[in-house]
C-alpha cells in the first residue's frame, strides 16, 4: 500500500484540517534515505489506522509548504495534531524511534 500524498495547495485541509493527527513525511524522489523511511512509515499506517494518518509531501514540488516549515533536509517528518506540529525528526529514523516520538501525541 502506499502512502496518500499532500500538496501545497492542498496541506491546510488535509494536515491542518484533520481530525486525527496527522505524519507529514517531507521526501524527495532522490533521496535514499527516504526510501528506506517509507516501508517503515507504511507499516505504521496500517498498524496505527485510525489513530494516525500519514502524508507525503514531495519538498521539490511543493516549495511553499516546505519553507513554511523549514525544512532543509530530507526526510523530515512532522507530526501535527489540532493543526499544530508538536514533533519534528529529521534524517531516517527506526520503527522504534519513530513511534517513541509520536505515540505520545496520539489518541487510545
Amino acid at each position: 500500500m502506499a502512502l496518500a500524498s499532500t500538496t501545497d495547495s492542498d496541506f491546510a485541509a488535509d494536515v491542518l484540517g484533520s481530525d486525527l493527527p496527522v505524519l507529514v513525511d517531507f521526501t524527495a524522489a532522490s533521496c535514499g534515505p527516504c526510501r528506506m523511511v517509507a516501508p517503515v512509515l507504511d507499516q505504521i499506517a496500517g498498524d496505527l489506522d485510525g489513530r494516525l494518518r500519514i502524508l507525503t509531501l514531495d519538498v521539490a514540488a511543493n516549495p511553499v509548504t516546505t519553507g513554511e516549515y523549514q525544512v532543509m533536509g530530507t526526510p523530515t517528518l512532522a507530526l501535527f495534531v489540532g493543526g499544530e506540529r508538536v514533533v519534528r525528526l529529521a534524517g531516517a529514523k527506526s520503527r522504534a524511534a519513530i513511534l517513541r516520538e509520536i505515540e505520545p501525541h496520539l489518541p487510545n
